[in-house]
């Protein structure tokens, strides 16, 4: 279990570490990053005080520089690694109506420009995934043809498959609703799987745990998606109503167990499962970094908690159909303390037992407080 969990890889995202909220307030912090380059020195340190956040995604265009090789050297300069680039055709008001699925065919030829962009951009960083979330849909019933729009949709996510190189994969996310209220292009797993499995092996689902119906069975969705290998990714973040994008574990850490369970049980843990297992957050009211740290934190708490599972007695109690006996097994792994297992662990890797206390005695955060009290501050958009 020790040497499984040392080899976690949770991949925290760059827009964390700037101003974020919601769409009626973005609450302005101290201490936020102004650039790129800043934003990577923050995600440095959650890799620093808990030793398995090596990585950060990088979102175009709010992460845009001139130099991407130099920006992939500063990451390297400061101990972590370029990881997934996110697209964003959502924003520009020429998006009103779609971008890839728009009925204008100029409109999505700047939105497929942008994502041919992004694959440029993983060439220059070393970086393996794209990941796309298309916020297109329609508002009202007879707005336009549903099925055109997945017409133009597969026509997009094709160019940009036969864009990428040989170790290049995309991962398409999907969302419930939102900013769409009456059809969502990609509003689900079936919608991006059966688009990836047509495109071939280098087209995978991202799974945003935040992005379904409430009350839907997520590890389901998890075990069927690795059962194809199609699973790619995750966003983990937390739910209470709709996308919340709380701190993962947040809203249902059971949830979040359960859903590694499956992880663990499908071979999505392996390395060689390919599966990227990365952060997706809003911090409104919380500390920036602490957040992040603790969302580290819950993943790999409920990781510990999947692999401590007794999967002969599991197994066996199925086969004997001994339903209680069977959750018994479950519960008894959901229900342990493994605070001290990880504590233990982070001591072997030569880490603060306690990352959080760790962090608030390193003075980074009165550092930068003081170093970034002029210019403007990263956010949403920026």
């Amino acid at each position: 279990m020790k040497d499984a969990l040392r080899r976690q890889h949770i991949e925290t995202p760059s827009w964390a570490y700037g101003n974020s909220g919601t769409r009626f307030k973005v609450f302005a912090q101290q201490g936020v990053p102004r650039t790129p380059q800043e934003k990577i020195d923050d995600a440095a340190q959650v890799h620093r005080f808990t030793g398995v956040a090596p990585s950060v995604a990088l979102h175009i265009p709010w992460d845009r520089v001139d130099d991407y090789a130099a920006l992939a050297a500063h990451a390297k300069d400061q101990g972590v690694a370029i990881g997934a680039i996110n697209s964003n055709v959502f924003q520009d008001d020429d998006y009103m109506l779609g971008s890839v699925t728009n009925p204008d065919p100029a409109v999505r030829r700047k939105a497929l420009d942008h994502l041919l962009e992004c694959v440029d951009i993983m060439d220059q960083t070393g970086s393996r995934d794209l990941k796309l979330w298309f916020s297109d849909g329609t508002n009202y019933p007879g707005q336009d043809d549903i099925r055109a729009r997945q017409d133009r949709l597969a026509e997009a996510l094709a160019a940009v498959y036969d864009r990428l190189g040989d170790d290049q994969r995309f991962l398409l996310e999907y969302k419930l609703f939102e900013p769409a209220f009456y059809t969502t292009d990609v509003p689900d797993w079936g919608t991006s799987y059966a688009h990836c499995v047509k495109l071939g092996d280098k087209a995978k689902v991202c799974v945003d745990t935040g992005h379904h119906a409430p009350g839907t069975n997520i590890e389901f969705i998890v075990a069927f998606l690795l059962r194809e290998d199609k699973l790619g990714a995750f966003d983990f973040n937390s739910r209470f109503y709709a996308d919340d994008d709380l701190m993962v574990g947040a809203a249902d850490p059971f949830q979040l167990f359960r859903i590694m369970y499956e992880v663990v049980r499908g071979g999505g843990y392996e390395p060689e499962a390919g599966v990227a297992f990365m952060l997706d957050q809003c911090h409104n009211i919380e500390p920036k970094i602490q957040g992040q740290i603790r969302s580290v934190m819950n993943v790999q708490e409920a990781t510990a908690k999947a692999l401590l599972v007794d999967r002969d007695a599991l197994h066996a109690a199925q086969d004997a159909g001994d339903v209680l006996g069977a959750n018994a097994v479950f519960m008894d792994a959901y229900n342990t303390d493994v605070r001290p297992l990880l504590a233990e662990v982070r001591e072997d890797m030569g880490l603060d037992p306690d990352p959080i206390a760790a962090y608030k005695a390193s003075g980074y955060y009165e550092k930068v407080v003081a170093e970034r009290k002029d210019g403007q501050a990263a956010g949403w958009g920026a």
